[in-house]
């Protein structure tokens, strides 16, 4: 839809099971094209449980969530999940090499038949201080630190529209954690005004660092 919102949540709700209440309650938010958007608040507030709903990961018993003004019928999911990449705190991968795990959803239909770029990863690598050894090594092998980085090479060389960031961070040491912030801010603004993304984190000056507005959500509300 013309110049809606790249993503909108109306009213979202989300119960817990058997009687013990919600876990997200009446949450609406805006993200626009060129927006980034962090999302703070203490443990347990539904931070990561608000990024799973508007990544379609975890069904909403209330409200709805839009992308560029539309609800994502069932059959572009996969599309929607390509455009809208949601990246985990403990980010799952394959078995095999890191090279394995990001040359993977380029061979799903949604991707189009993206080919794999070398070159390009490469070139993400070097500020993160990490070098074509990092490729070959096997994902049993690597860090808490190091597969955050592997999930998130893997996201960005789809050129999604938005990502949604659950502490991406959070397994890295002071340097690695500013090399990131850097490639989040070389990848934001290689498309001027078409991409967004929501930065969930702890820490108040990554937050201020990484987005232009911030929501704090408390016992799944916004509370600011």
């Amino acid at each position: 839809m013309k110049d809606a919102p790249l993503l909108e949540a109306r009213g979202v709700g989300r119960r817990a099971s058997g009687d013990e209440g919600w876990l997200l309650r009446d949450v609406s938010l805006t993200l626009a094209a060129g927006e980034r958007l962090a999302v703070v608040g203490p443990s347990g507030a539904g931070k990561s449980l608000l990024l799973r709903s508007l990544a379609l990961l975890d069904p909403v018993d209330r409200g709805e969530i839009l992308w560029r003004g539309e609800r994502v019928a069932d059959d572009d999911v996969p599309a929607f999940r390509r455009d809208l990449v949601y990246l985990h705190q403990r980010p799952a991968l394959f078995e095999g090499t890191v090279v394995d795990n990001l040359r993977r959803p380029l061979s799903l239909s949604a991707c189009g038949g993206r080919g794999w770029d070398r070159q390009r990863i490469l070139g993400w690598l070097d500020p993160l201080g990490r070098d074509a050894a990092f490729l070959d090594k096997r994902s049993t092998d690597l860090s808490g630190g190091e597969a955050q980085i592997a999930a998130f090479l893997r996201a960005i060389q789809l050129d999604p529209r938005g990502l949604l960031l659950d502490e991406p961070t959070a397994a890295l040491d002071a340097t690695a954690a500013a090399a990131l912030e850097t490639l989040v801010d070389r990848w934001f603004g290689e498309r001027a005004g078409e991409r967004a993304l929501v930065w969930v984190s702890h820490d108040a000056g990554q937050a201020e660092r990484a987005s232009d507005r911030i929501v704090r959500l408390e016992a799944g509300r916004i509370a600011a």
